[in-house]
C-alpha cells in the first residue's frame, strides 16, 4: 500500500488510500511517542523509549444533539510546541477539537469543545489498554454515601492486584498505577477539571481499564453520614452539560522510569489552569493547632475542655508560642443546619480579637451542603459576614462528589472566597487542578490520613490496615495531584503489637520520628499539628522541630525510595534544607546520598529512630552534628523515620 508521509518536527502524519490516518507525536527528546490513529474511531497508544506503555486504546466523546448522537471524526489537523512538549489538534466534527500533547514524563489529551450552542455530553470513553497482565496499585471507591454509586470521600487503601484480578463491579479513583517491565510506572491521572465530572476508572477486559463517569445530577437530598451529605436520588442519562466555550479535563499517562520520579513530578501543574486571582499577598500558608484529632484532650487547666471559649484560647495560646499561623474551630462551633446561630459556648467575636492579637488566625468547619446549597447569594453572604469578622478561611467538608454540580460548586466557593481573601482547606474531594486556578485552596483531603487511626480495628495480632505501608504509597501516587490533609503529629505512637482505634484517646502507627518525618514528606501548605497542646507541651523537643518544618517549598529532590516500602527526600526553603525518611514496617538501613543537594549546610539537627523504637515507639533520639561524609547511614526502625534540618 503506498503511503503519504508529511514530517512536522517531531510529528508525522501517515494517510493511506483508505483514508485512515495515523498521527505520530514525539516529546522533544523523543523519548516518549504517542500514536494517534482516526480508522473505525479514534484510539491512541504509548511508547516510552523501547517500553510500550498503551496499545491502542479508544477516545470518543457521545454528545447529544438535535439528530441524535454525533459521532467523532476527524477533518482537519495542526500542530504546536510547548517549551516542554510538542502536540497536535485535531479538528472533529461538531465544532470539537481533541488535543494530545507528548512530554518526556508523560502523554495527554483532552477535547476542547468549539460550539456556541449548549449540548448534552451523554459518555466519554477514555481506555488504558495494556500489554500484559500487569500489576497495578488500585484505590478502590468503598464506603459509599448512603448507597449512591458515586457518592464517596475519594479516600482509599491501594490494592495490588493484577489488571485481570481486579473486582469488575467496582470503580476505582486517580492516580492509579500500573507497573510496566523494568521498574517503570504509567500512572493514570486527570488534570485541569472544571464544568465536568470526575473520572473513576473500572476494568477493561483483562489487560485494560477505562473511565467511568458520574452522570447529572437532577434531585438531591439531604443524607448521608449524620445529614451532612447531599446526595443525588435522581441522576441523568447524561454526565455533563456544555453550555459555552471550553476546555475538557486532561487525560494523563505518566510515565516514570524509576519510582523516585514520580516524588518530583509536575504535571499535574504544567496541565492546569492559570491563576484567577492576580494579589495573592494575602494567602498565608501555615501551621495549624487543631482540635478534632485529639478531641480537645487538655489537661492542668482550671477548666473543662470542649467546644468553648475557654478552649480555644488554649489552643490560640499554644499556637502563639510556637509560631503556628492558625486554629481551626472544627464542627460543632455553629448549629449543624445553619451557620449564623452559634454555639452558646462559643464567643467567636471574643475569640477572634484574642487570636487578632496574639498573630493567630482561625479557621472555621463547615458542612459544603451548607454553605452551597441556598445558592450562590446566600454562600456569598456567610462568606463576606465572617470574613469582615476576622475570619481567616473555611474548612469546607463533606462534598463526597465530584459529578459536574459538585465540581462547578467547589469552582464557585473558590472564587467567593478568594472576593473576601478567605483561605479553602476542602475535604471529601481530591485536588483536581482547582488550586492552581484558586490557590488560596490550601489543602484537599481525599487521603486515608490520620484520622482512620481512631477507628481501625484490630485483627489477629495487630490493625486491620497498614498504615506505615500506606504512608510509604501516597508520596508516590496521591500527591501527584496536589497537597493532602493527612493531618500528622500523633505523640501517642504504637508498634504493630500494641496499636488499637481509640476514639477519645487516638494513638498512630509507626514510630515517633514516622510522625516528624511526614512534615517534610506530605506535601500541605495547610499543615496540622493533630495531637493535643498538652501532648506537644510534654514533648517539646519534637514540638519545636515540626513547628519549624516549613509548608511551602522551594524546591525538592528524591533521595531514594520504592513506593510502598520508603521514601527519602530533601526539601528546600531558603537556605535551609528539610531530609526526612520514612519506611513500612521492615526495618531498613539506607545511605542517604547527600552530595544530590546543592549547597547544603554543614550544621544538622537531627531526629532518629531510638534503639528500643522497635517496642516502644515513642522512643527517638536527637542530636546535632556537622556533617562531613555526605554519603550518610540511617536506620530505620519498623514503622520508622528519620528528619534533619541542615544549614
Amino acid at each position: 500500500m503506498k503511503k503519504l508521509f508529511i514530517f512536522l518536527g517531531a510529528i508525522c502524519l501517515i494517510a493511506s488510500k483508505t483514508d485512515a490516518r495515523q498521527y505520530i507525536v514525539k516529546s522533544p527528546s523523543e523519548k516518549l511517542e504517542i500514536t494517534i490513529s482516526d480508522d473505525a474511531g479514534i484510539q491512541w497508544s504509548v511508547k516510552s523509549g523501547n517500553t510500550v506503555v498503551t496499545l491502542p486504546s479508544s477516545i470518543a466523546i457521545s454528545r447529544i444533539v438535535k439528530k441524535g448522537l454525533q459521532p467523532d471524526r476527524v477533518i482537519a489537523s495542526s500542530t504546536k510546541k510547548g517549551k516542554d512538549f510538542q502536540s497536535v489538534i485535531l479538528k472533529l466534527t461538531g465544532d470539537m477539537n481533541l488535543e494530545f500533547r507528548a512530554y518526556d514524563d508523560a502523554a495527554a489529551y483532552r477535547f476542547v469543545n468549539l460550539a456556541k450552542l449548549p449540548f448534552e455530553i451523554k459518555n466519554e470513553v477514555s481506555e488504558y489498554n495494556f500489554a500484559d497482565d500487569y500489576k497495578a496499585f488500585i484505590p478502590y471507591v468503598n464506603d459509599n454515601r448512603g448507597g449512591e454509586r458515586y457518592c464517596y470521600s475519594f479516600e482509599s487503601y491501594y490494592d495490588k492486584q493484577k489488571l485481570s484480578e481486579m473486582y469488575a463491579d467496582s470503580l476505582a479513583i486517580s492516580p492509579l498505577a500500573v507497573c510496566l517491565p523494568d521498574g517503570k510506572k504509567a500512572v493514570i491521572m486527570e488534570a485541569g477539571l472544571r464544568d465536568y465530572p470526575g473520572m473513576f476508572l473500572k476494568k477493561n477486559g483483562e489487560k485494560g481499564l477505562t473511565a467511568e463517569f458520574a452522570p447529572y445530577p437532577l434531585e438531591e437530598e439531604i443524607g448521608g453520614y449524620a445529614r451532612l451529605n447531599l446526595m443525588p436520588t435522581k441522576r441523568a442519562d447524561y454526565i455533563a452539560k456544555m453550555n459555552d466555550r471550553g476546555f475538557l479535563p486532561w487525560r494523563v499517562i505518566l510515565v516514570s522510569d524509576k519510582d523516585t520520579d514520580l516524588l518530583t513530578s509536575n504535571i499535574a501543574q504544567r496541565l492546569a489552569p492559570n491563576s484567577m486571582i492576580k494579589d495573592k499577598s494575602w494567602i498565608k500558608p501555615g501551621k495549624v493547632a487543631w482540635d478534632w484529632w485529639n478531641n480537645t484532650n487538655i489537661t492542668g487547666v482550671d477548666f473543662r475542655s470542649g467546644m468553648n471559649t475557654p478552649t480555644y484560647k488554649y489552643y490560640i495560646d499554644f499556637a502563639a508560642r510556637n509560631h503556628l499561623e492558625y486554629i481551626i474551630i472544627d464542627e460543632g462551633w455553629s448549629d449543624p443546619e445553619d451557620l449564623y446561630k452559634m454555639n452558646e459556648e462559643i464567643d467567636l467575636d471574643q475569640l477572634i480579637t484574642y487570636a487578632k492579637n496574639r498573630n493567630v488566625g482561625i479557621i472555621l468547619w463547615s458542612s459544603w451542603r451548607n454553605l452551597s446549597q441556598q445558592g450562590k447569594a446566600k454562600t456569598e453572604e456567610i462568606m463576606k459576614h465572617y470574613s469582615e469578622k476576622g475570619i481567616k478561611g473555611f474548612k469546607v467538608d463533606f462534598f463526597d462528589r465530584d459529578d459536574q454540580v459538585a465540581i462547578n460548586s467547589a469552582w464557585e466557593v473558590a472564587a467567593i472566597a478568594a472576593k473576601y481573601h478567605l483561605l479553602l482547606d476542602y475535604h471529601g474531594l481530591k485536588p483536581f487542578g482547582i488550586q492552581f486556578a484558586y490557590p488560596n485552596i490550601l489543602n484537599f483531603e481525599g487521603v486515608k490520613g490520620l484520622e482512620n487511626s481512631k477507628w481501625e480495628p484490630r485483627v489477629g495480632d495487630g490493625p486491620l490496615h497498614d498504615q506505615p505501608m500506606y504512608d510509604c504509597e501516597i508520596p508516590y501516587l496521591r500527591m501527584i495531584p496536589g497537597p493532602l490533609d493527612y493531618t500528622p503529629g500523633a505523640m501517642n505512637n504504637a508498634v504493630k503489637s500494641q496499636f488499637f482505634g481509640n476514639n477519645d484517646h487516638p494513638m498512630s502507627q509507626g514510630t515517633r520520628v514516622h510522625q516528624m518525618a511526614m512534615y517534610t514528606i506530605f506535601h500541605a501548605p495547610l499543615q496540622m499539628l493533630a495531637d493535643s497542646p498538652t501532648q506537644y507541651l510534654k514533648n517539646r523537643e519534637c514540638t519545636e522541630f515540626i513547628a519549624d518544618v516549613p509548608t511551602v517549598w522551594d524546591e525538592t529532590i528524591a533521595l531514594g525510595g520504592e513506593i510502598g516500602k520508603y521514601v527519602a527526600l530533601a526539601r528546600r526553603k531558603g537556605n535551609s534544607w528539610y531530609i526526612a525518611a520514612m519506611t513500612n514496617w521492615e526495618a531498613r538501613d539506607i545511605t542517604l546520598d547527600l552530595s544530590k543537594i546543592p549547597n547544603l549546610g554543614k550544621y544538622a539537627v537531627i531526629f532518629e529512630d531510638g534503639i528500643n523504637a522497635d517496642k516502644e515507639a515513642t522512643d527517638y533520639s536527637r542530636k546535632t552534628m556537622n556533617l562531613e561524609n555526605l554519603q550518610m547511614k540511617i536506620h530505620l526502625a519498623p514503622g520508622g523515620g528519620w528528619t534533619a534540618k541542615v544549614e
